[in-house]
């Protein structure tokens, strides 16, 4: 066994002063579907909601074992790793100062606050994480504490490696496959780092947001590289650059074996589990389980462990939520559409309209000496095809109209 894989047995026994091993469970309504053992690695349901506590736990337990006099550290997050430094901080004993975005949702700040109480101090500032994340080493340095790294720390993939010892156990055996979500890379570089040592003959798939991929970019490049602009809908993997140290181990990787999920798509995903299996996830957790039907064939037989990053996800977003993914799978559409400007134009549109279409959307500025108004107008269905079928209808009867569902530039001012 590799020093790794016995440091991280290491962390995996002292972080049952926290908690018990989150659940491996076997999912049927996804192996029936695939054909396959579909194992979901539960890390929501950690005290945190989310993995991010290891790391942090294992960190602050070997910074104050080699130096027992630290008692101040210091964070800069905009979701989960607060929360883990929080939760870790009150454990420990010790002063915590955690930065955070002035447009972090009020709903993290407040849980990093239940869950460090007395021990941690919240600070907002920046609109941006770059700003935010600046401030915190500033600070960091005049005040002489200890900066905690989210993911660019050997101590802290570590104890991610937790992971990987749990599922070893847990399931008994190798599996064949395991899927895991890719952010900064410490999850992934720990996981990897002891089942490679343990399980060699398991096969690996990892997975990132289609606008977030900085994995990818660096194996490309060979090096670590700086994303030019990060989708942020996918907050919990949301990096613009993969940490130097886990890439140090993942260079190995086959680019082919790097999967990316549309963020739109991992919607699809997340509604799937709240509605058939009853599990919440935030984005970041559902990507695991995104990428599975482009595995379907891959997979098929197999023994397979997904894993459930995170569960941080705030219900006000889910109209959001549901708004994505009804777009991107075709069961909603927004057009602007010319209206003719006479009486009876618009019921001859509406009769248009099939059984099962329903407006969501209605936005019309009659203008004077106009001969034609502008329409934005959404539309939900239950069967994308309806939406042929309706614009057949409008090409015959001469409408003038278009389609700006994926404008993202006009989508994102009018919708």
């Amino acid at each position: 066994m590799t020093q790794f894989a016995l440091a991280a047995l290491a962390a995996t026994r002292a972080l049952r002063a926290l908690f018990e091993p989150t659940p491996l469970q076997r999912n049927d309504f996804l192996s029936k579907r695939y054909s396959a053992e579909i194992w979901l690695k539960r890390e929501d349901l950690t005290p945190v909601r989310s993995y991010k506590l290891r790391g942090a736990f294992t960190a602050m337990r070997k910074r104050r074992a080699i130096d027992p006099g630290a008692t101040h550290f210091v964070a800069a997050s905009a979701g989960n790793h607060a929360q883990g430094m929080a939760f870790a901080c009150r454990h420990f004993g010790v002063k915590g100062t955690i930065f955070m975005p002035v447009t972090t949702p009020q709903q993290k700040i407040d849980k990093t606050r239940v869950f460090g109480g007395d021990a941690v101090e919240i600070v907002l500032t920046g609109d941006y994480f770059d700003q935010t994340l600046a401030a915190s080493q500033a600070f960091c340095e005049a005040a002489g504490a200890h900066f905690l790294s989210p993911f660019d720390d050997e101590d802290v993939i570590e104890g991610q490696a937790s992971v990987g010892v749990e599922i070893l156990d847990q399931l008994g055996r190798a599996p064949d496959m395991v899927i895991l979500p890719v952010g900064g890379g410490g999850l992934a570089a720990g996981v990897t780092g002891y089942l490679r040592a343990t399980a060699p003959q398991t096969e690996y798939r990892f997975v990132e947001p289609l606008g977030g991929a900085s994995l990818i970019a660096a194996l490309t490049a060979g090096e670590p590289v700086t994303l030019k602009q990060v989708n942020s809908f996918v907050d919990g993997a949301a990096v613009a650059r993969i940490g130097a140290l886990p890439f140090s181990r993942l260079g190995w990787i086959a680019p082919e074996h790097v999967l990316l999920s549309p963020e739109d798509r991992i919607c699809i995903s997340m509604l799937e589990m709240l509605n058939h299996e009853g599990v919440v996830l935030e984005p970041a957790g559902a990507l695991a389980l995104d990428v599975l039907p482009e595995l379907a064939d891959q997979i098929r037989g197999k023994t397979v462990v997904c894993l459930t990053s995170g569960g941080n996800f705030d219900f006000e977003r889910l109209p959001e939520v549901k708004e994505r993914a009804q777009r991107f799978s075709g069961l909603k559409k927004y057009f602007i559409l010319r209206m003719p400007q006479r009486p009876g134009a618009l019921r001859e549109f509406l009769e248009m309209l099939g059984p099962a279409d329903d407006i969501a959307r209605f936005e019309y500025l009659k203008k004077s000496a106009r001969n034609f108004g502008s329409v934005l107008i959404g539309i939900e269905t239950k069967e994308a095809s309806a939406f042929a079928a309706l614009t057949g209808k409008l090409d015959a009867a001469g409408f003038d109209y278009r389609d700006i569902t994926d404008d993202s530039a006009l989508a994102e001012f009018l919708i």
